[in-house]
């Protein structure tokens, strides 16, 4: 390990000799004026850096937990700062509030929610001036929110998004002493990639700032072994793989636990409601009234859930990016095929929601209902956990990151239909928890394989489900408390 040393001396030495060349050259006394600022400023720097550095008997017990994005929607941070929680550290987690946060993480008394706003940039003007005000901002607030919060014994910060948070945080963690662990989630410059190519200036930009700033860290955590390599053989990075693990939230959901989740569904969105009018009764599920028992209808449809960010990029609906148009499976009950009609659940928000959704209502689609409700973070598990097959359609930029959201659907034991790409198959094992397809024509035909003669659990849907609850294997607290509790209580 390298010797420690005083930054803030160092730092101010280096501004005393700029200050002290700048008297001796200048003529000017403009220049000799800034020149005594600086002198200034240098003679007091050691003081402000003690300061910044001054411990208490609670500093080797707080740790910030930092995303430079929706605390809500950034499920791998919110389960980093309840394992803390959890062995008794103080988290001071920072990000945009854009969605509620899990209630575990917004009742925990150790975890203190320090919300940021999401910068957008001057919007007139070239693109570079939105990009250039944006992170000269989002800097700014950052540093605000860093240098005047309790000192951290360490600032853990996901990646991406990086910029600016990648340097700002490791030049506070050297002027306070705190250590600076990276999880690299995936590359912030592949994201980029697919809006402005791969060749733009600001993409190349990006690129080199990720690939000089992350070495920087004291220690780095990474989601896959593939991006473990990478890492160390690209970027010069030596990580340790976090595979993300399913909360204990994410489970098989109890019959009763369904029906109520659907009634309350049903009393929003008509996809759910049963034709008969009563109120114990929706298109899945109905409780008797006599005794109070909960049965699901063995005429329902098969419920079938995704997620998407509403980009345009991949969907579930009938345009020309789709990966599973919904006509097909149409078609093939038309054709004759024992299928059971579909209940597409799709959750998410994004920019182009209304478009997609106004393309679906014009198939007059008779067996499929696509219903795209936004949920609360307490019943996303609960409705995973009713399920019968989900579906991903995340495609990594990278080619290096696992979906979150496959590993929930695991831990709910629920199969999936997963879309390939490189490194998937560290998470999804094809014909033995899921399928893998690569086009649409064999997700449908993947559709028609397992969901034909539902509701039986005789087929390939039930073997996968038997599967998965035969091999469970670790949750998140155990793999977080093997890999990363060492990191965390290490003397430095």
């Amino acid at each position: 390990m390298a010797p420690r040393c005083n930054y803030p001396a160092l730092l101010a030495v280096s501004v005393l000799s700029l200050a002290l060349l700048a008297v001796f050259y200048a003529s000017d006394s403009v220049v000799r004026g800034l020149a005594v600022s600086l002198t200034a400023a240098a003679a007091l720097l050691p003081l402000w850096g003690r300061r910044l550095r001054r411990r208490d008997d609670g500093t080797h017990r707080r740790v910030c937990v930092l995303v430079l994005g929706d605390i809500g929607r950034s499920p791998r941070m919110q389960y980093h700062a309840l394992s803390l929680s959890k062995h008794g550290y103080h988290v001071t987690f920072v990000g945009f509030l854009e969605t509620k946060p899990h209630r575990d993480v917004l009742s925990e008394e150790k975890i203190a929610v320090v919300p940021i706003a999401e910068v957008k940039g001057v919007q007139a003007g070239p693109k570079v001036l939105t990009y250039v005000t944006k992170v000269v901002v989002q800097s700014l607030q950052l540093l605000r929110v860093l240098l005047t919060m309790e000192l951290q014994e360490h600032v853990l910060m996901q990646n991406p998004p990086g910029l600016p948070s990648i340097a700002v945080t490791w030049f506070v963690c050297v002027l306070r002493g705190s250590r600076f662990i990276i999880d690299w989630h995936n590359y912030g410059y592949t994201i980029m990639a697919l809006s402005h190519g791969p060749t733009h200036p600001v993409v190349r930009l990006a690129q080199w700032y990720e690939r000089f700033f992350g070495p920087l860290a004291s220690h780095n955590l990474c989601v896959t072994n593939a991006m473990k390599d990478d890492l160390q053989k690209n970027w010069g990075i030596k990580a340790m793989t976090l595979y993300d693990r399913p909360a204990s939230i994410f489970r098989e959901t109890p019959l009763k636990l369904q029906h109520e989740l659907f009634v309350r569904l049903a009393g929003v969105h008509p996809q759910f409601r049963s034709e008969e009018a009563e109120a114990e009764r929706t298109i899945l599920s109905f409780r008797d009234p006599t005794d109070g028992t909960v049965t699901l209808r063995a005429e329902r449809p098969a419920l079938l859930l995704s997620s998407t960010s509403w980009t345009g990029q991949r969907t579930l609906f009938s345009d020309p990016s789709s990966v599973f148009p919904p006509t097909e499976y149409e078609g093939f009950i038309k054709g004759g095929a024992s299928l059971p009609p579909l209940l597409c659940v799709i959750t998410g928000k994004g920019p182009q929601k209304e478009h997609y959704m106004k393309l679906t209502d014009s198939l007059h689609l008779e067996h499929v209902k696509i219903c795209t409700p936004w949920l609360e973070a307490e019943d996303y598990p609960l409705l995973l956990g009713s399920a019968d097959l989900g579906v991903c359609l995340h495609k990594s930029s990278s080619g290096l990151d696992l979906p979150m959201k496959v590993v929930d659907m695991f831990g709910c034991c629920l199969p999936v239909c997963a879309i390939h790409y490189n490194c998937l198959d560290e998470l999804v094992k094809h014909e033995e928890n899921g399928l893998i397809f690569r086009d649409s024509a064999e997700l449908a035909e993947q559709l028609k394989s397992l969901l034909s003669g539902f509701p039986s659990s005789d087929g390939k849907l039930g073997t996968f489900r038997r599967n998965l609850r035969a091999n469970r294997g670790q949750r998140w607290d155990d793999n977080w408390d093997q890999n990363v509790l060492p990191l965390i209580t290490a003397p430095k």
